[in-house]
């Protein structure tokens, strides 16, 4: 680091009001505003859940709140429902929240590289989340062709029953698209340039790590993808036919653009969700984490076998056979690596003094919950017998399994953990660990009954199911039912942690500077952190979990404390 970098840490002036509130530039209140953003987004996406499920548990009901929903509403809940949960809620909370608030604290810097660049990659991103909240209310409704936005329904007149609402979803992912391009540079250029003195590459944190690889992985994927967005909404808006095969387009080149970028993508918001968790069992076992240049490679690998997978989602699009074969492979292949990252946290916590406080219960559900999403995922990722369960309920099973552990059960991973170094206070334990056991049973309760139902051959895109003698059996009916009444129940559990989250924040316990006694350097500092994060710049000494090293008094052995 150079003699003027650290200069710079120490003429830090306190923001005024406008500064802080208005144009911030310091990463941690960016990293709010993050949070709270995609916190906001989670209760629309939650809502569209709720009313889609009503409609499949009472069909023809009136639902509370919502109302009566017509085919094309529950299309439009359907579709906006992934449509946030994916890049309004997982990507702004896992990566631009935890990315903003950890990457400066844990590598020693003041700030990120690009202050400002900072600033409006969040704005851009409000953009966008205003964007797809408006493009509910226009004219024809919110988008109803699924979060895949597939083709014709998504871009021919004839299909596109909301061309308003439909062009305007495009636009808002679009700008999403572009906060995190920017985002993703900020936080790269803040790992490699402005770590402390002494912090090599294997001394960095796993979650940064993760953030870093996740946000190159978007970046070399979304190529494609706004290419293929560019000529869609040509089609929607110029009357063009890049997908219209009458015209000499082709509907499954979306198909290919898209999935080329929506596969990496799993792994855009896996990888950061897996660093928490790293963090997390490893100061609650009180061990090193077992196996860190492999996990790290791994995450690499896994990064970059994520590219050559694409068309297992495709299995049944009319791609030929042998494509479909090699296909399989790759899919196989790509769950090595996950499933070897997973045992290697496994080994961390073997023998390990654990401490189930509620972060380390919401770590070691993600474990639980993923291992059953990767083995589900195994059927799919086989050409054949994916052509019986394409589209399936049981692909809304695996999703699930794979995407709330990563979105939801690793983000409350995250947010317990370093809540007490966010505001300064502690969350409260017991209510904590109610709202776990709740939110965890009832996911189960969700999402095992969609197993059965898939394999019973419900369809995922239909709307009523008591026209289809043979999927309206009272025993299929009945697990709906039970998979909604655990949504509802998983709902209200939420109220726990939005009591827990904000009176905590409050009045909450005053959380010391270091209340879990770790040993990375975000600890290091008062909690909250004050503007420019260091009155002194440290220096990095060791790797970050030197747990229960022997010869010592205490169990943990922070980076910056000298030999």
């Amino acid at each position: 680091m150079s003699a003027d970098h650290a200069d710079h840490a120490h003429h830090h002036h306190e923001p005024t009001f406008i500064e802080k509130y208005i144009f911030p530039t310091d990463h941690k209140f960016i990293a709010t505003q993050y949070l709270v953003t995609g916190l906001l987004m989670a209760l629309i996406g939650g809502f569209f859940a709720y009313a889609f499920r009503v409609q499949l548990a009472w069909p023809g009901t009136d639902i509370p709140v919502f109302g009566h929903m017509s085919p094309a509403e529950y299309n439009a809940a359907i579709t906006n429902h992934g449509s946030i949960m994916i890049f309004w809620v997982a990507m702004p909370v896992l990566i631009a929240a935890f990315g903003n608030f950890l990457i400066p604290l844990m590598v020693g810097a003041d700030d990120m590289a690009f202050p400002r660049l900072n600033r409006l990659s969040y704005q851009v991103f409000l953009v966008s989340a205003i964007m797809i909240i408006v493009s509910l209310f226009v004219p024809g409704g919110g988008f109803g062709g699924a979060w895949t936005a597939y083709p014709p329904l998504s871009a021919e007149a004839t299909y596109n029953l909301t061309p308003y609402g439909s062009s305007l979803w495009l636009a808002a992912v679009a700008v999403e698209f572009v906060a995190f391009l920017i985002g993703g540079i900020n936080f790269i250029v803040t790992a490699m340039n402005a770590r402390a003195p002494g912090m090599k590459w294997d001394y960095v944190p796993m979650v940064v790590w993760m953030i870093c690889i996740a946000s190159i992985l978007f970046m070399a994927s979304v190529g494609p993808l706004v290419a293929g967005a560019v000529m869609l909404f040509f089609d929607q808006t110029l009357n063009t036919g890049f997908y219209d095969p009458s015209r000499g387009g082709d509907p499954i080149l979306w198909q290919h653009l898209f999935w080329f970028f929506g596969h990496p993508e799993v792994y855009v918001v896996l990888l950061p969700a897996t660093g928490m968790v790293a963090e997390v069992i490893t100061v609650f076992s009180r061990k090193k984490l077992f196996g860190y240049q492999l996990i790290l490679f791994t995450a690499i690998g896994t990064g970059v076998l994520s590219f050559f997978v694409w068309a297992h989602h495709q299995f049944i699009a009319g791609i030929d056979p042998r494509m479909a074969n090699l296909f399989t492979i790759t899919t196989v292949l790509i769950s090595i690596p996950i499933a070897e990252m997973l045992f290697l946290y496994i080994a961390t916590l073997y023998k390990g003094s654990i401490e189930y406080t509620t972060p380390m219960l919401w770590a070691l559900g993600f474990i639980f919950c993923f291992l059953i999403g990767g083995v589900t995922g195994i059927p799919l990722g086989a050409s054949g017998s994916d052509i019986y369960l394409h589209d399936s309920y049981f692909v809304i099973a695996h999703f699930h399994y794979t995407f709330f552990p990563i979105a939801f059960i690793g983000s409350f991973t995250g947010i317990t953990y370093w809540f007490p170094k966010w505001f300064g206070r502690m969350m409260n334990e017991t209510i904590g660990k109610i709202h776990f056991w709740i939110t965890f049973i009832a996911f189960n309760g969700i999402f095992l009954p969609l197993f059965v139902l898939g394999l019973a051959g419900q369809h995922r895109r239909i709307y009523n199911y008591e026209h289809f003698p043979d999927l309206s059996t009272p025993d299929l009916q009945m697990l709906r039912v039970m998979a909604t009444t655990s949504l509802l129940i998983l709902l209200a559990a939420q109220v726990l942690f939005i009591f827990n989250f904000f009176w905590s924040m409050w009045f909450g316990e005053k959380a010391s500077a270091n209340p879990w006694k770790a040993n990375t350097l975000e600890w290091t500092v008062p909690s909250p952190p004050p503007h420019g994060n260091f009155s002194e710049f440290p220096t990095v000494y060791r790797g970050p979990y030197e747990y229960s090293a022997p010869g010592r008094d205490t169990d943990f052995w922070p980076q910056h404390e000298p030999s």
